[in-house]
């Protein structure tokens, strides 16, 4: 009697969570809508997204939301608003978290105005979180970043049993302060170049247009 034939392990569940709720006061307008490449900086972001093949894709939005949402394609994304933007990137984390589908594996935190970040980073990093841990990632590491030439920066990713830690951050700086405490959950994935940058002021703006140039 012949055995049955092996099922092929089950695909890692993955989610990508955008970060684009910022009020965007150092800037003095919304950075989410501004002028990129032929759309807007969130426009950017999205792309990168929906070319990662995540199998849930959150947006969370907070400041100038309905406005962004009037202007920007959003196909493809669950739209999380965020009223407590105010209170930090954390506060939009929860946000997401808790509109997380129960069976991810993990979750892959990109900011909305990183136009610099690529597909192709992302499912290298989640592809180093995977392979450094037994099972579906739910154990060790837990958590891998990029290390760029100039340091550790976003896409950050998380698995399953970090969640509720990620969940429960507060302010600004919260997800970079559970890097410290968890740094032994923790592994790297060597990415090429600087961090690529983020829009908080003009000066940062003229960076990312630059880049933008450049890489034609």
């Amino acid at each position: 009697m012949s055995s049955p034939p092996e099922r092929a392990a089950p695909a890692h569940r993955t989610a990508g969570l955008i970060l684009a709720a910022g009020a965007s006061r150092r800037l003095g307008r919304p950075k989410q809508l501004l002028p990129y490449g032929r759309g807007v900086l969130l426009d950017a972001a999205l792309a990168a997204a929906r070319d990662c093949g995540f199998d849930q894709t959150v947006l969370a939005l907070g400041g100038a939301a309905g406005e962004v949402q009037r202007r920007v394609d959003t196909t493809g994304c669950e739209i999380v608003l965020n009223p407590d933007f105010g209170a930090g990137c954390s506060s939009s984390i929860g946000a997401g978290i808790a509109a997380l589908r129960p069976d991810t594996d993990a979750v892959v935190l990109l900011l909305g105005d990183q136009p610099g970040v690529r597909a192709d980073t992302v499912r290298a990093l989640l592809e180093r979180l995977f392979t450094s841990g037994p099972g579906t990632g739910q154990g060790a590491p837990g958590i891998a970043v990029c290390r760029y030439d100039d340091g550790v920066g976003h896409p950050l990713a998380f698995t399953r049993r970090m969640l509720p830690e990620l969940g429960a951050l507060h302010g600004d700086k919260g997800v970079w302060k559970l890097l410290e405490q968890r740094s032994g959950d923790v592994v790297e994935l060597r990415v090429p170049g600087p961090v690529p940058p983020d829009v908080d002021t003009d000066e940062d703006y003229r960076r990312v247009l630059a880049g933008l140039q450049g890489a034609r």
